[in-house]
């Protein structure tokens, strides 16, 4: 399944201004914003945050990793341009679980 047709089956995010990606030891990682370059993002994050009690752990990351789904490959033949992918696909090879908190609008 492509990316943007995922996109479509995950959870609406219209209500949401970011979500924040909290390290286990508390600190912040990450903030993904509701806007144009970042919503797709969002979206999955958010949705894995909420299938897995806002907590990503190697099997929230390997599922995210499959739903960005063309996308995951570009994001391993050139690191650092899809920093959301490679934060996953770092967390997909490892044991520990990051905070996902959602920030409405």
């Amino acid at each position: 399944m492509r990316f943007t047709d995922r996109l479509q089956q995950l959870p609406s995010v219209q209500h949401l201004a970011a979500v924040q990606v909290f390290a286990p030891d508390g600190a912040l990682l990450a903030t993904i914003e509701n806007k144009p370059g970042q919503a797709g993002s969002l979206a999955v994050y958010h949705a894995l945050g909420a299938l897995y009690g806002g907590q990503l752990g190697p099997l929230a990351a390997t599922l995210g990793l499959e739903w960005y789904a063309e996308h995951t490959a570009d994001a391993l033949q050139h690191p650092g341009k899809h920093p959301n992918i490679d934060r996953l696909a770092t967390w997909a090879q490892g044991q520990e679980a990051y905070r996902v908190v959602p920030v409405l609008a």
